[in-house]
């Protein structure tokens, strides 16, 4: 599966769709369109009869059968910085299945003579932002009419996958390892969903590679997991709030009762926008329903009303009531530092007025430190940063939309060069303007 495993994906777990993809259906026109031409080409016995290549002094261009042309491309991004490098199986996966031709309407697939060389999804390449500097993640050489198609999915599967992994590890940095809920699936189409936890995983594993780290994934939907066998969690919802008529601690408490021991007990408390007392008061009703358990002796049932965390996510255009007074009004707006430090404070003293048994006492307030505190609406590396530096008391980090962000320093462009032809049995180079071959030592022969 990577780097982490020393296995690669195949297509028993992409399920290509591979007659469309043989086809071109998913390749920029002027890929089907090259291909079309090197193939006519060729059947027409066609050499090169230019008189003006950008071939190496000494090397003949005369007699050379453009149609059935060999080539060495190289794929790589131009993403600054270091990033994590996710979609190298899939890209193999395509070039795998699609690599040949149709002879009338059957395929004849032509990957096994290919060379292939790829990096593991896992590894990290470095870009200084000089071209000829690049790191190829794979490098192929073979016919290139039978896998020109494949550029375009090759490297739009490397780019979306390398840019939501390298975004993931980076706010992970910035979070110093703490949990991160990944939560970007309602920004963008359903079926990207199984790649994008994929990359997400990717991105966990290294950082606890790189950090010595021991963090879970956390996924929203099963079909983030389906790559890997992970299931979706997530936390009570608005909806399931007024559903109970606006009532937390009876959603929270119906919520704990009815769902498997499992599931995470995280309850959203900014439905009335005073998440200091919804969060006390959650607590109070669910370490009520926890102690009868325990009185009762059916332990089993008590841990279904733990209470794991409360999560914050007031709107960026309201104030919660616990700040609503307190210091600069602009700094008070959403989850912001005061109203995170309140709800701790809130919690961890909550225990002291409720009415229960001395001996109870000690259980209530074990109860209320060990909840913990989820943070969510808008965060991004810098921001998380901000609230590290801060030293507020958040537990975890549930970011959605910004792993997807792919701008300046996130911008996660991929290209693939030809960077050698093969004239006469031997590789010569012949690259456009600005780039040439380069190596990655990460690279391991594939087939």
């Amino acid at each position: 599966m990577s780097l982490f495993n020393n296995k690669r994906l195949d297509n028993s777990t992409f399920k290509l769709d591979v007659e469309r993809m043989r086809t071109g259906w998913y390749s920029d026109k002027y890929f089907p369109n090259v291909a079309l031409v090197l193939k006519t080409l060729a059947e027409e016995g066609y050499t090169y009869q230019g008189n003006d290549d950008r071939l190496p002094v000494g090397v003949a261009a005369e007699g050379v059968p453009c149609g059935d042309i060999e080539v060495e491309m190289q794929w790589f991004t131009r993403r600054f910085g270091t990033s994590v490098i996710v979609g190298v199986d899939k890209a193999l996966t395509m070039l795998k299945e699609c690599t040949g031709y149709f002879d009338g309407n059957k395929f004849i697939n032509t990957a096994d003579k290919l060379q292939v060389w790829a990096i593991q999804d896992g590894n990290t390449t470095a870009y200084n932002g000089i071209p000829l500097n690049v790191k190829p993640v794979i490098r192929v050489r073979g016919r290139y009419r039978d896998f020109a198609l494949l550029e375009t999915p090759t490297l739009g599967i490397l780019a979306r996958s390398t840019r939501i992994a390298t975004n993931v590890y980076e706010t992970l940095k910035a979070a110093r390892g703490k949990p991160m809920l990944f939560f970007p699936a309602r920004f963008d189409l359903h079926e990207v969903q199984a790649a994008d936890g994929y990359a997400y995983l990717i991105a966990i594993n290294r950082y606890n590679l790189d950090y010595a780290s021991t963090l879970g994934p956390f996924v929203s939907t099963d079909a983030q997991g389906d790559w890997w066998g992970g299931s979706g969690g997530g936390t009570v919802s608005h909806s399931t709030i007024c559903s109970f008529l606006g009532d937390s601690p009876e959603a929270m408490l119906q919520f704990s009762r009815i769902m498997d021991v499992r599931t995470p007990r995280i309850m959203l408390v900014d439905f009335d926008n005073d998440c200091v007392r919804t969060s006390v008061a959650v607590a109070e009703v669910m370490f009520r329903k926890h102690l009868d358990c325990l009185v009762s002796g059916n332990k089993e049932e008590a841990r279904k009303f733990r209470l794991d965390g409360v999560r914050l996510d007031t709107s960026g255009s309201m104030r919660d009531v616990s700040v609503e007074a307190l210091g600069d009004p602009a700094l008070d707006f959403g989850v912001n530092a005061r109203l995170v430090s309140n709800v701790r404070k809130g919690l961890d003293a909550a225990w002291e007025t409720w009415d229960i048994p001395v001996e109870w006492r000690e259980e209530a307030r074990k109860y209320c430190h060990t909840v913990k505190i989820v943070v969510s609406g808008g965060f991004t590396p810098e921001r998380i940063a901000k609230f590290e530096k801060l030293g507020l008391p958040v537990d975890t980090y549930a970011v959605g939309s910004y792993f997807f962000d792919n701008h300046e320093r996130t911008n996660t462009d991929f290209t693939a060069d030809v960077v050698r032809v093969k004239i006469n049995g031997k590789w010569v180079d012949l690259a456009k303007v600005g780039r040439h071959a380069t190596d990655n030592s990460d690279l391991v022969r594939v087939w």
